[in-house]
């Protein structure tokens, strides 16, 4: 008897995880991908940040088990010939400010189980000598004079979560994913652009009127398949429209550009920024983290900050916009006075796939056979190898009869035991409250 076949969209970190959980659970696994390598589009502008705050418990435990992933890597991973993506544990600080959020990320860290400490501002200032404990909000660009006032508050304190990190070579992390999943018998097809998901009629109980049957590549070639997994990033929307899957879907995604930058800092601070923690400073509309003695800054997606959404991201500008370079150079420098302005400009520009309330959609679809790990929004890289358990999990339980929609899917982390009720990623879930945007 012949095994099952999945067909994933997409050899991002996300798709490729979920390969290698596909293909070592006895699936044939095929990937198709319209780049050269995995993880060679928005994986690879990820600044791959390893955070617990988020705005759920299923978030934060989502979290929680995924950091095990990166500190057994080589484990997980299971090959020893090669280089091998590393995870940094420098901690996670997030600054107490007039948003809350730092207090309001408590609840869901203690049903978890996460380790954190709360830092006083006295305590910050000890922790972070070089860190002006300056209030500024709401954040500002440098063309309002307000960005250069003094601040007459200052943050009341920090969170601290010290299991927290990065992982520096995010584009790699994918690689060895790819390379464990082909290990394991999954095929992996680049320069292989999807211009049509494949459906049939198939009413069945309890099911949809329509069964995924395969995918359609540019070429002409068809691709069958038992499961069609759409993990395609910033074209997940234009994924799911071809398979017929938006009817029932409550929570909708949309490509968004950002970009990182890369500010360099002067020789005598650079020793100290290679030790800083990962820091989440709402305050000042920004997050860094380090990236040897340089840090990389994201946006938090501030008001004053415009957004860039696209309604194509085939058709996003590449080219570093110098004018948000400057402003996050700007509020580098004013959180660290020390640091000043680089006069080197480096950063990359990404894609991200972000949906309305920026929780990922991890779920099957109105579509039979045809399943999601969409709407990333930026802070998901950390949590690919979990979604790949997850969803195998997801599907492996729909597949064989369980009613996902009405009874959701619960699934136990492997590593510390955490239960993930998948409903939190619904496609049809109540769009609430942000999970706090993109932050790494």
């Amino acid at each position: 008897m012949e095994s099952p076949r999945v067909v994933i969209i997409g050899a991002g970190i996300i798709g490729s995880a979920i390969a290698l959980e596909m293909s070592r659970r006895g699936w044939e696994t095929v990937v198709v991908d319209r780049g050269g390598a995995p993880g060679h589009g928005s994986t690879a502008a990820s600044s791959a940040v390893v955070r617990f705050t988020y705005s759920t418990v299923d978030g934060t435990a989502l979290a929680y088990e995924g950091v095990e992933y990166w500190r057994g890597w080589p484990g997980h991973i299971g090959m020893q010939d090669r280089p091998l993506a590393n995870f940094v544990q420098c901690g996670m600080v997030m600054f107490d400010d007039a948003t809350g959020l730092a207090k309001a990320s408590l609840p869901p860290l203690d049903a978890v189980g996460v380790t954190y400490e709360w830092w006083s501002s006295e305590e910050l200032k000890k922790r972070l000598p070089e860190v002006s404990i300056r209030a500024w909000y709401p954040p500002t660009t440098p063309d309002d004079p307000a960005f250069f006032a003094e601040g007459v508050d200052e943050l009341a304190g920090a969170l601290f979560t010290p299991e927290a990190g990065y992982v520096p070579d995010p584009q790699l992390a994918a690689q060895n994913l790819a390379d464990a999943a082909s290990a394991a018998g999954a095929t992996f097809r680049f320069h292989s652009e999807v211009i049509s998901v494949h459906t049939e009629m198939a009413c069945r109980i309890g099911g949809g009127c329509t069964r995924v049957t395969g995918v359609e590549l540019r070429s002409g070639e068809v691709i069958s398949g038992d499961i069609v997994i759409n993990a395609s990033g910033p074209h997940s929307a234009i994924v799911n429209e071809m398979a017929g899957a938006l009817t029932d879907m409550t929570v909708r995604t949309r490509p968004l550009r950002q970009q990182v930058g890369h500010v360099r800092a002067p020789a005598a601070l650079g020793p100290a920024i290679a030790r800083y923690p990962a820091c989440g400073d709402f305050d000042s509309g920004m997050y860094i983290r380090p990236d040897g003695e340089a840090l990389l800054v994201g946006g938090v997606e501030a008001e004053c900050d415009p957004m860039v959404w696209l309604d194509n991201p085939d058709e996003v500008d590449m080219t570093l916009d110098l004018g948000e370079w400057e402003t996050q150079a700007m509020r580098v420098a004013r959180r660290i006075p020390e640091f000043g302005i680089p006069h080197e400009r480096r950063g990359v520009v990404g894609v991200y796939d972000v949906s309305d309330d920026w929780i990922p959609i991890i779920d099957r679809s109105a579509v039979d056979g045809f399943y999601m790990a969409v709407g990333s929004s930026g802070n998901q890289f950390k949590n690919a190898p979990v979604i790949g358990h997850c969803i195998a999990e997801l599907i492996e339980a729909v597949e064989a009869g369980h009613d996902h929609d009405r009874d959701p899917v619960v699934v136990v982390g492997v590593y510390r035991g955490l239960r993930i009720n998948m409903g939190t990623f619904s496609r049809r879930r109540v769009v609430g409250q942000s999970n706090r945007g993109v932050l790494g």
